[in-house]
């Protein structure tokens, strides 16, 4: 055995392992803030280093299974039996994307309930909750059978049901009804999707599932594939399963809307990529991922153009800017298939720091409605954390939202059909409009005199952590909060700077993703990494 193969093994199982464990024992230790966040950061930085080693060793040696239990056989089509996990440059890519953001957050959120927190806040169940979204989040991109996908899915809604109804105020749980309600549809589909999946193959093993699907008559592979297209659809936000999340996200506090709007989505995309390319090749349903691609990005958009309250704003842009993942994976090319991973990567991180920048807005200005904002131009640090990736959600160049942009223009060229070329003028329009939106916030929250503001004399009371323990004074009468805290600022600023690496190394990175976009259309490597050499047709 070479150090490699030593090496997998351990490693795919840590990202999920250890949060899981650290979740128990921060559980175990609710009394004790101090073990609780080394604990917690402790084990996210843990999933993190194990990601970056398996996003090196995939990119060198390529994808790698591990079948959990020993119950099967590896060669097919016998087995395997047990819980397969699999890693290969797409999910890798995914965990280092997800684990960093995930740190970067832990340490803002830590930071929030230190500097502003109260004995009443319920901070001892945050933190394991929070390892459980994690360790939730990596098993979905481990996964490799369906029914452990769909376990990885309860895992992190379970955990972000009670993160966001935490406090439960009126309104928060006024809007984790309706994200459960939603959120329980979707796993029904899902798994009803999953029940007709075994009856028609006889497998829940994704690998074992691409094989088989193909001796499967057409009609039933489309069925399947549309049961599950809205089990994800509804998970990734694609239009029109896309209105609860701006009524949602927004009422969370602001760490857990930053990893909520970043993560959360995106996991509904992968799982979209992994159906589209491994189980059911071919575009039978390109051409309505292609639409649905376009109503995604034209309906978020001018949603966000309506809003204004900066949280709902930017809730309704994540939900716009699903439609170019969408556009990517439909055109079933490598090159879209790369531009796709590349914007996911990107999004995942300017979103998530876009909702970091208002979390600190809402402290140091006491809300985040541009009907009260005014003046934010007086903190420059705050100015330059908002304004940098403002821009790169805008699409100006060289920023990395540019670069992702330009890169599905090119493949919805390269492709030149009607549908394709209707993408390409959306997206375009959808680009401006992003950068219209987010103008709008800079020159009414930033430039303005907070005095011409319609409601500027008004503000919260004071900052909350957790609980939400608003309610409306006069703004001069309002305590002064202080300075932002350095342990928030300094996960914000790293967020920013992460954004920018993907800018100054994006042509690195785009060759990365080209090498998963290969691996990806080509099914085979993945059914041969599982199934072993040969199984493949």
């Amino acid at each position: 055995m070479t150090p490699q193969e030593s090496w997998f093994p351990v490693l795919i199982v840590l990202p999920t392992l250890v949060p899981m464990i650290a979740a128990a024992l921060t559980l175990l230790q609710s009394r004790s803030p101090r073990f609780q966040r080394a604990v917690t950061t402790g084990a996210i930085g843990t999933a993190f280093v194990a990601s970056c080693l398996l996003l090196y060793l995939t990119n060198r040696y390529g994808t790698w299974s591990l079948t959990i239990g020993g119950w099967g056989d590896k060669g097919y089509p016998n087995g395997p039996l047990g819980i397969t996990l699999v890693v290969d440059q797409l999910a890798a890519l995914m965990l280092v994307v997800s684990t960093s953001v995930l740190l970067c957050v832990v340490v803002y959120a830590i930071g929030q309930g230190i500097r502003d927190g109260t004995e009443q806040q319920p901070v001892s169940i945050f933190l394991p909750t929070y390892l459980i979204l994690t360790a939730g989040v990596c098993n979905a991109f481990l996964a490799g059978d369906l029914f452990n996908l769909y376990v990885s899915f309860e895992v992190l809604l379970a955990a972000s049901f009670v993160l966001l109804t935490l406090g439960a105020s009126a309104e928060r749980v006024r809007a984790g009804a309706s994200y459960v309600m939603v959120s329980m549809v979707s796993s029904l589909i899902f798994l009803a999707g999953i029940a007709f999946a075994y009856a028609t193959t006889g497998t829940l093993n994704l690998a074992e599932m691409a094989l088989r699907l193909d001796d499967v008559p057409s009609g039933t592979r489309n069925a399947l594939y549309a049961v599950l297209l809205v089990a994800f659809g509804i998970k990734a936000a694609v239009f029109p399963l896309s209105t609860w999340l701006p009524d949602s996200y927004p009422t969370a506090p602001a760490p857990v809307t930053a990893v909520f709007a970043g993560l959360l989505t995106k996991v509904g995309v992968y799982a979209i990529i992994r159906a589209h390319s491994l189980l059911f090749p071919g575009g039978s349903m390109d051409n309505m991922l292609l639409v649905a691609g376009l109503l995604t990005m034209l309906v978020g958009i001018f949603g966000a153009i309506a809003q204004s309250d900066i949280k709902r704003l930017l809730s309704f842009t994540l939900v716009s800017h699903i439609g170019y993942m969408i556009f990517g994976i439909a055109l079933s090319s490598e090159i879209g298939m790369s531009a796709a991973i590349f914007y996911v990567a990107h999004h995942i991180l300017v979103q998530t720091t876009l909702f970091l920048v208002v979390g600190l807005i809402e402290r140091q200005a006491g809300s985040a409605s541009l009907r009260r904002l005014g003046g934010l131009i007086a903190s420059p640090v705050l100015a330059a954390l908002f304004l940098i990736p403002a821009l790169n959600l805008g699409g100006i160049p060289p920023f990395s939202g540019f670069i992702g942009k330009v890169a599905l223009l090119e493949a919805g060229v390269q492709d030149g059909s009607v549908l394709a070329w209707a993408l390409v003028a959306g997206s375009v329009v959808t680009s401006l409009l992003t950068l219209y939106v987010v103008a709008r916030v800079w020159t009414k929250g930033f430039w303005r005199p907070r005095a011409d503001a319609p409601e500027g004399d008004m503000a919260d009371r004071g900052p909350s952590a957790l609980i939400d323990e608003s309610s409306d004074i006069a703004f001069d009468d309002r305590p002064d909060v202080g300075r932002m805290p350095i342990t928030m600022v300094v996960p914000t600023a790293l967020m920013v700077a992460a954004g920018l690496v993907l800018t100054l190394w994006a042509g690195p990175i785009l060759g990365f993703t080209d090498r998963a976009a290969t691996d990806i259309v080509d099914r085979n490597v993945y059914v041969e990494a599982v199934l072993g050499e040969g199984a493949a047709k």
